[in-house]
């Protein structure tokens, strides 16, 4: 197989060993696989791949077709079109993927969309519903919300029914961003004005974190998923303590098997559904061939993008 691979602060398209099916797990011939900040980081050394996964092929989220299947699992066959959420490896022309991870593409789905769609929307969901407990009528702050997180966020919360603020920097983007079911879309300067908020996403970090906290209500809650405007903030505890609020984060990647397997069981209960339906979509900024994998990671840094960028191989 061919596999994006990182070598010091390099990329490059490397050959490697085909991989092999565990019992319960599918080899898995990549038609398409998402960049996210995860990939930027541990190419720059600072997010190795859990135990177990490879340490130099990055890739947090994959689709393609089932090429072979192991001893026990149940339920996909060779041909299978499937999405799945993985450790790493995902940016290589093949990948194995345990069938508790993986999510049958409903039909119509593109690949690049396909491709991009189970990080970013395991994300969003896990953290707003999850963990954030997001219900019906809240008001909820997705912090730069036009990234492929953000884009997935501000959909799902919108479809639970919540009322939906986005900071988005990019006025050119603020439109589309609203296409996608915020009620209101602003620069980040203007959160207090917009308040106060029940759930917060934040994706941008310690730069939004101080603005974020004096705006949230009794009980509210943030949620840190991106740390990209910083890692380290200084907070008012006694604010916190005023409005019972409570501040938590969340990474998918480090969790275990069953952990996942139970992120990608509600996807497909409660996720897929909309996706089928057409009322969710999987916005797709530009796609790179695995060759370009380093043009894409510069242009995902680059920001004023909608969505996802997507190595196609």
């Amino acid at each position: 197989m061919q596999a994006v691979v990182i070598a010091g602060d390099h990329l490059g398209l490397v050959e490697r060993p085909d991989p092999s099916p565990g019992d319960t797990e599918l080899l898995v011939a990549v038609r398409a696989a998402g960049v996210n900040s995860a990939d930027l980081a541990q190419r720059r050394g600072e997010y190795p791949a859990p135990p177990g996964w490879p340490d130099d092929i990055p890739g947090l989220e994959l689709a393609g077709e089932v090429r072979a299947t192991g001893a026990r699992v149940r339920r996909f066959a060779v041909g299978a079109r499937v999405m799945a959420l993985v450790g790493g490896g995902g940016q290589a022309t093949l990948a194995t993927v345990d069938e508790a991870h993986a999510l049958a593409l409903p039909d119509g789905l593109s690949w690049p969309a396909a491709g991009g769609f189970p990080e970013a929307f395991a994300t969003a969901f896990d953290a707003l519903f999850s963990q954030g407990g997001l219900t019906l009528g809240e008001r909820v702050l997705v912090t730069g919300a036009a990234g492929g997180v953000g884009s997935a966020a501000v959909q799902l919360a919108a479809a639970g029914g919540a009322r939906v603020v986005a900071t988005v920097r990019d006025p050119a983007l603020r439109e589309a961003v609203a296409g996608l079911g915020a009620g209101d879309v602003i620069d980040p300067d203007d959160v207090a004005r917009h308040g106060p908020y029940d759930v917060v996403l934040e994706l941008v970090g310690a730069a939004s974190l101080a603005v974020v906290l004096p705006c949230l209500s009794t009980g509210g809650r943030v949620l840190v998923i991106g740390v990209g405007g910083g890692a380290t903030a200084a907070i008012d505890l006694r604010g916190l303590m005023s409005r019972r609020a409570r501040i938590g984060g969340s990474t998918l990647r480090a969790r275990t098997h069953a952990e996942r397997a139970a992120v990608v069981a509600a996807l497909a209960a409660k996720v897929l559904p909309l996706l089928a339906a057409g009322r969710l979509r999987v916005p797709v900024s530009e796609t790179f061939p695995l060759r370009r994998a380093a043009d894409a990671y510069e242009r995902f840094a680059a920001r004023g993008r909608l969505g996802k960028i997507v190595l196609l191989s």
